[in-house]
């Protein structure tokens, strides 16, 4: 279907259905979002209650920036709200932990989306030894891999207990290396110089500061060091940096470069020193990115590098941006304002050094020098970029195989516990596949999904008399990475943006129309999602002795940051103290209470008494769903919109048919929301034989525009660095996860 046929179809559908909205269309549109008012606050079960709803005319005279200011302002404008304030908190930062857990629980009950899992929390066996890697939560340190202990043997569960226990009172990393080693050797383990693991993910570049997606960064991230990066105690230390000074208002960071360090191509041939004009260099290609990380360089959205707002408005040079090469090792960095956790993101992407001259010879340009920009033929093969981390690439065949071996001129080659790293390409349409591979240690460790879990079960190594299961298995480790539903606001295409041939809705012109309509009311959002059983999804994968395992109840982890120091804050009107030590989540869960809300964040019993806002369904709740979808019926019956089982609202979601774990996943999804809202949402399941091509309806689109899908279960976030802001920024106004929502 023709991508401005559909834009022009649903203009006219929508100026039909603000006929039901009850505004005056001869009223004059301001550029302002004054027309529509926050809705993200629950509304009262009142017969009596007149609902307007959204003045879908008026967003459309609007042109597309200021419709998504007005969208999200109907939908998200009291979390907006609630956020710009604790954003502002800058100088007690339990405090500004607690206002922003007040804003995220509003957020959350706007019902634009809904926390699902993480990456974890399923049965595994594994030859990885526990902890040998950082557990660092935020990011990129976790893949730099080099710290990585691999044996020969798939670790037994009883070990793996033991080894976690040398890891808690092992007193640094060094401590721990060494006792662990001499436990695996102790008890009949073996070293392997060599991982070899599964990956489905598939790659766009291999320049760093070019991209946010954790499917490049994923690999890109142990070919270059940080200036910090954590260890495996969690603890971060100097890297490319040797030690590094703050200034007493917070705003000024000065490193001091290792000096030594050196610039090699892909076949380990030195090509410059490391030093600190190369972070200059970094900065200079970022403003041209500005994309894909810049906004972690800004000040509404990021650590605030003095004047990059402004460079990016045109109003100051380059030299005026806040990064300086003050001699050749030593760098400094100005913020605009003091910003607590600038630290924390120095192992992100969007600090990585760039080498002036390799990035010049493969003909790449700067904006900041008066050229129109090109990268040229920089990140865009692995022989393409200059290296200075644990790691060069070997090989690279996508959707095959990733190799890499050990650089020999890494500044710290004797830290270097893994020598060579093969990750091979892995759709899931075997769903066996993993498991047979890691029995005969063709890759180093699966988790078990349904159909593995089986056999695992049943299957006995050859000389054991317990199954594998019974001898290896332990449950990952669930991580901060939040994947989500997400509900688009203003869905605008019906196909993938890049083929119109794909992703193709099978939805009526009437269908379209009122489901837009529909999408706009918070009671019918939060009846959809209250109503989606998100163990039942996700027993299907992980069977149903895990299906609590991994689930995520929001989007910041509740155990993310805790309070240092008392704290007295305002929820709903009544000053209420939370004592140092509170979490998060228990700051989120009370602002939730104190509106009425029956969404559970967190559970102060969970993980033996330590508390957690994983492991347990606090949105699936069938009797809320309704009640909430009998609110929607009423509200939107006002403005002319019928929803019945006999006129059922239809959602679009899809799935890849070449995995039966995906299409059993989505399934469960449909039957469960058209069995708990009695056919009132029915689902329509779109189908997607190439996974890669799938991406392109969720993920690989650039605005919530391009956004292909009514719900989307696919797409996830992980912290940049340690501080709630790293979530929350994504759901403000032009945030990164903004897009999913069908705006911006």
């Amino acid at each position: 279907m023709n991508s401005k046929k559909i834009f022009a179809l649903l203009l006219a559908l929508c100026m039909v259905v603000s006929l039901f909205a009850g505004c005056n269309s001869n009223e004059e549109v301001e550029s302002e979002t004054t027309p529509v008012e926050s809705e993200s606050t629950p509304v009262e079960s009142d017969s009596e209650a007149t609902y307007e709803g959204l003045d879908w005319e008026a967003i459309d005279a609007m042109d597309y920036d200021e419709a998504s200011d007005a969208i999200y302002d109907w939908n998200l404008g009291e979390f907006y709200e609630y956020y710009t304030k604790a954003k502002e908190e800058t100088e007690n930062l339990s405090k500004r932990y607690a206002l922003m857990a007040i804003a995220e629980a509003k957020m959350l009950e706007a019902g634009v989306f809904a926390p699902l899992y993480g990456d974890g929390g399923s049965f595994a066996m594994s030859r990885v030894v526990p902890r040998s890697t950082t557990t660092t939560t935020w990011g990129l340190d976790e893949y730099r891999w080099y710290t990585m202990l691999v044996t020969n043997e798939i670790i037994t569960s009883a070990d793996r207990d033991a080894i976690t226990n040398i890891w808690k009172e092992a007193t640094d990393s060094a401590d721990y290396f060494t006792k662990a080693k001499a436990y695996l050797a102790d008890n009949g383990y073996t070293l392997n110089d060599t991982y070899n693991a599964h990956s489905g993910y598939n790659m766009e570049t291999w320049d760093v500061i070019a991209t946010s997606y954790t499917s490049d960064s994923y690999f890109i991230a142990c070919t270059y060091s940080g200036l910090m990066e954590y260890d495996v105690k969690n603890n971060l230390q100097p890297a490319l940096a040797t030690e590094y000074s703050v200034n007493e208002d917070g705003t000024v960071y000065t490193f001091k470069i290792r000096e030594g360090v050196k610039w090699v191509d892909q076949q380990g041939r030195e090509v410059a020193d490391v030093t600190a004009n190369d972070w200059v260099t970094s900065m200079m290609h970022m403003v041209d990115n500005n994309d894909a990380l810049g906004y972690l360089m800004t000040k509404s959205d990021g650590c605030g590098i003095k004047n990059y707002d402004a460079y990016m408005a045109g109003e100051v040079t380059f030299d005026e941006v806040g990064v300086k090469a003050i001699d050749d090792y030593t760098l400094e960095y100005t913020l605009e304002a003091e910003f607590p956790p600038f630290i924390t993101m120095m192992g992100y992407g969007c600090f990585a050094p760039l080498n002036y001259d390799f990035y010049k010879s493969q003909g790449g340009t700067f904006g900041a020098e008066g050229d129109e920009y090109t990268p040229g033929n920089y990140g865009t093969s692995p022989a393409n970029i200059a290296y200075c981390g644990p790691y060069l690439v070997t090989n690279y065949t996508p959707q095959n195989i990733w190799s890499f071996k050990a650089n020999p001129t890494y500044w710290d080659a004797d830290a270097v516990n893994t020598h060579t790293l093969n990750f091979y390409y892995n759709d899931g349409s075997d769903t066996l596949r993993s498991y047979n591979e890691a029995k005969d240690n063709t890759v180093a460790t699966c988790s078990f999904n349904a159909n593995a879990l089986v056999l695992a079960k049943e299957e006995k190594p050859e000389g054991k008399d317990e199954t594998y299961f019974d001898l290896y298995h332990y449950t990952t480790t669930n991580s901060a990475t939040c994947y989500c539903a997400w509900l688009n606001l203003n869905r605008a295409t019906f196909h993938d943006f890049n083929d119109e041939t794909s992703g193709v809705s099978p939805k009526t012109e009437e269908d379209i129309a009122r489901t837009r309509v529909a999408m706009s009311n918070q009671h019918f959002r939060m009846a959809l999602l209250l109503g989606f059983d998100r163990a039942a999804y996700n027993a299907v994968s992980v069977g149903e002795e895990l299906k609590y395992a991994s689930l995520k109840n929001s989007y910041t982890p509740g155990n993310f940051q805790t309070l240092t120091e008392d704290v007295t804050v305002e929820i709903n009107g009544a000053e209420q103290t939370f004592a140092a030590g509170t979490a998060y989540g228990a700051v989120m869960q009370a602002q939730l209470e104190a509106d009425g809300s029956t969404i559970k964040v967190w559970d102060p019993a969970a993980d033996g008494g330590a508390g957690s806002g994983d492991g347990f369904d606090g949105w699936y709740n069938p009797e809320a769903a309704k009640a909430e979808m009998e609110l929607a019926v009423a509200e939107l019956a006002q403005i002319g919109v019928e929803i019945s089982a006999e006129k059922p609202i239809y959602i679009d979601s899809f799935y890849f048919a070449g995995s039966e774990s995906n299409t059993n996943t989505k399934q469960a999804f449909k039957q469960g929301i058209e069995k708990t809202l009695e056919g009132m949402i029915m689902v329509n399941l779109v189908a997607y034989e190439d996974s890669n091509q799938m991406s392109y309806a969720y993920y690989r689109n650039s605005t919530g525009a391009e956004a292909n899908f009514d719900i989307s279960h696919n797409s996830g976030w992980g912290p940049d660095y340690g501080d709630p802001q790293s979530f929350l920024d994504t759901i403000q106004p032009y945030g990164y996860m903004a897009k999913n929502l069908g705006v911006y």
